[in-house]
């Protein structure tokens, strides 16, 4: 047994350990920049609602159908579909550059929907306290509607980056490496299941990690459990 692990990990262990590395890399960057685009969206949704802090219904009307619009999509369409854009911004389509273009398109829209329900969630009596000290938008937003919304906006991130993990699997099959790659190019193209089963493995254990440590964070950063 040990043997045929040993000769197992001479051939693949390499292979692997880029492959998780890669899907690591692309998962994290693309929900970095997810979040830099989705959350201004979906503070701009929330403020632009008939009971938000500035009604505007075109504004919010536009921003609501860019949140529906991008969410509605399945992300292998897009991902093929945007591909002269993909080029045009990371000059390939291929490899991480590659992937993280349509990764991020695909989840920030899902990040703004995110955003906009947990700050939606925040005890509106908090606000108006804001209100009546006199505070400016942008102080409400930063002193009271982020921080309060911290527990569940990390929860979010967690659901963001688990998904976003997912659809790297998905852009493994034009050529944007990772885990799904190796998945679909050795378990599926070339009939080495070991290789597919140990990739899927990897992936579930990286997910499960990847859940605990945002719960652990949302928990120690939720006051209102202390």
């Amino acid at each position: 047994m040990i043997q045929v692990i040993t000769a197992f990990w001479n051939d693949y262990g390499t292979l692997l350990i880029d492959g998780t590395v890669d899907t690591l890399i692309m998962t994290s960057i693309s929900t970095l920049l997810a979040y830099v685009i989705g959350l201004p969206i979906g503070v701009i949704f929330c403020l632009t609602q008939a009971q938000g802090l500035h009604p505007n219904k075109p504004v919010n009307a536009i921003t609501g159908w860019i949140v529906n619009i991008g969410r509605s999509i399945p992300f292998i369409i897009l991902l093929v579909a945007i591909i002269p854009f993909t080029r045009l911004i990371a000059g390939t389509s291929l490899g991480i550059p590659g992937a993280v273009v349509p990764l991020v398109v695909s989840a920030a829209p899902f990040v703004g929907r995110i955003v906009e329900q947990s700050i939606t969630e925040v005890d509106a009596g908090l606000i108006e306290a804001a209100q009546s000290f006199g505070a400016s938008t942008w102080r409400i937003i930063t002193r009271v509607m982020l921080p309060e919304s911290l527990p569940s906006l990390i929860r979010g991130a967690g659901i963001t980056f688990i998904n976003l993990f997912g659809y790297s699997a998905m852009a493994g099959t034009v050529g944007a490496g990772g885990l799904g790659d190796i998945a679909i190019r050795y378990g599926y193209q070339r009939y080495e299941y070991d290789v597919m089963l140990v990739a899927v493995v990897l992936c579930v254990i990286l997910v499960q990690i990847i859940q605990s440590i945002t719960d652990s964070l949302a928990a120690h950063v939720d006051h209102k459990h202390r």
